[in-house]
């Protein structure tokens, strides 16, 4: 099958190479231009670029998808179908009407539950116990499109942002060859979704990183895992900003203020809303991540003393 691939980030990785290992003919690449990345803000590559480039694919990285040479461009490729995964462009109805068999999203989710940009690390951070991967026909919608296959997993009670998004690009790579075959043979009716059920996933922001303490012991470990590695999940300590890497619950009930620091033997506890948090990592602005035994005993932490 002919296809035009659209894509960015890591997770879009594997759906692509999937594409290449099962013998579909990849017209172009599409993706973001290069960006300025790290302290030194050199241009750099998106992960789909360097995959596409490795396998002597036509890249293309266009500002703006929707401009009219580009629709033209893509209208010349006439591909039987299109494939998108995380690209992070709107993609305009005329762009969706060029492929005969459509547009085709690997959404990290089971719509319509969690549409939107975070559906990986809203899904942890809300506790969800599963989730997984729906492939769907985009139409001008965020997310709306019919759905045509599913693939359900359960999330691990210890499990991070990178490592189950690692899983479901995995999962969704062997989806979306499934899927293209499917439709190809007309085997697939999609799925209209029901959008009464509908939750969203939106962007993250740098402050949704930041603890309440009067949240149970549970919500906070939820988050620290959900948005592991940004926004993060981050307090203050004496007015400095504290980044904490890895927590854990604890049942504790010791009447303290949420947001009090607890030295318990060997471990670093803060009471919450609802028991208490355990700190494993953690890492003050400017310093190197250590456990919480250490920060505990390189910090000289006062009776009561608190997290704000």
């Amino acid at each position: 099958m002919k296809l035009v691939y659209l894509g960015t980030p890591e997770f879009a990785v594997p759906p692509l190479e999937a594409l290449i290992r099962a013998g579909h003919r990849i017209a172009a690449v599409y993706t973001q231009p290069d960006r300025p990345k790290g302290r030194g803000q050199a241009m750099a590559a998106s992960p789909v670029k360097e995959s596409a480039l490795a396998h002597g694919l036509d890249v293309r990285q266009p500002e703006r998808i929707r401009r009219s040479e580009v629709v033209e461009e893509l209208r010349a490729l006439a591909p039987d179908a299109m494939a998108i995964v995380g690209y992070g462009q709107i993609i305009p109805q005329s762009i969706i009407d060029i492929p005969r068999l459509g547009i085709i999203n690997v959404h990290a989710s089971l719509l319509p539950a969690y549409r939107g940009a975070a559906p990986i690390q809203w899904a942890i951070a809300n506790g969800e116990t599963r989730t997984g991967v729906t492939t769907m026909r985009i139409d001008a919608g965020l997310d709306t499109g019919d759905m045509l296959l599913r693939w359900e997993t359960a999330i691990g009670p210890e499990e991070t942002s990178p490592e189950l998004g690692s899983r479901l690009a995995a999962a969704g790579a062997s989806l979306l060859v499934e899927t293209l075959r499917g439709l190809d043979a007309g085997e697939i009716t999609p799925e209209p979704q029901d959008d009464s059920r509908a939750t969203l996933a939106p962007i993250l922001k740098k402050e949704d990183g930041r603890v309440d303490w009067t949240w149970p012991a549970a919500r906070i470990h939820a988050r620290c895992r959900g948005f592991e590695p940004w926004p993060g999940t981050f307090a203050e300590l004496r007015g400095q900003p504290i980044h904490i890497w890895r927590c854990r619950p604890v049942e504790r009930q010791g009447g303290e203020a949420p947001g009090t620091i607890v030295t318990d033997r060997k471990r670093l506890l803060v009471s919450t809303g609802d028991g208490a948090i355990e700190l494993l990592e953690v890492q003050l602005q400017g310093k190197k991540r250590i456990s919480g035994e250490a920060f505990r005993n390189g910090q000289r932490l006062l009776d009561n003393e608190r997290l704000a």
